[in-house]
């Protein structure tokens, strides 16, 4: 053989395994987003389990809506950092829609303590709004049979304390959550929030 076939040769081997990679990985990666590992999980009364985990999640956001710039009386005065699932994320980029399972986890966080009227504080960095400790934990699910009556989501509070959290939790009632995400929200997503990462090249 010679020197030119094995370099030939050497070229095709090394194409064909380079294919053969990347169709392991696409069919990894389906398989991962088809398995029901990272769906909700439910308690025999129908109760929504608090997920494992959802640190490790994809990270979209934490909107700020501090009591000192609404009138002292803020319905969540903390920061609000929302997780989803790494599967329903990567389904969402291809298809624009979040899938069936998808669930959008909001874990309140205190800032810290102010120093200044508007609730603002001082530090290395100037003065603005800062992280403190946990406070509560809010899930959206969507699951289009089990929600038909609030437009395919279901809404869900796990405590608004410090954690530990509820183990489980029961729907809300639609006008708890639901009834202002119909009217206010896109497809029940507050997504203008969430789009520097939803839609992040």
């Amino acid at each position: 053989m010679t020197d030119r076939q094995q370099n030939v040769r050497k070229v095709v081997f090394s194409l064909t395994a380079t294919a053969m990679v990347t169709a392991v990985s696409a069919y990894q990666l389906a398989r991962a987003e088809s398995s029901a590992e990272w769906q909700p999980k439910w308690t025999a009364s129908g109760e929504l389990l608090l997920p494992k985990g959802y640190h490790e999640w994809v990270y979209l956001g934490s909107p700020l809506t501090p009591n000192a710039l609404n009138g002292g009386n803020a319905p969540f005065p903390e920061y609000h950092n929302v997780y989803v699932q790494p599967e329903a994320y990567r389904a969402y980029r291809k298809t624009g829609e979040f899938p069936e399972g998808t669930i959008l986890l909001k874990e309140l966080q205190l800032t810290r303590p102010a120093t200044n009227d508007d609730g603002s504080s001082v530090e290395v960095s100037g003065r603005g709004f800062f992280p403190a400790a946990l406070n509560g934990i809010d899930i959206s699910v969507k699951d289009s049979k089990r929600f038909k009556d609030t437009n395919g989501w279901g809404f869900f509070n796990f405590g608004h304390h410090a954690p530990p959290y509820e183990k489980s939790a029961a729907a809300l009632p639609a006008d708890a959550c639901a009834n202002c995400h119909i009217a206010n929200a896109d497809d029940m997503v507050f997504k203008k929030f969430y789009k520097p990462i939803l839609d992040a090249e």
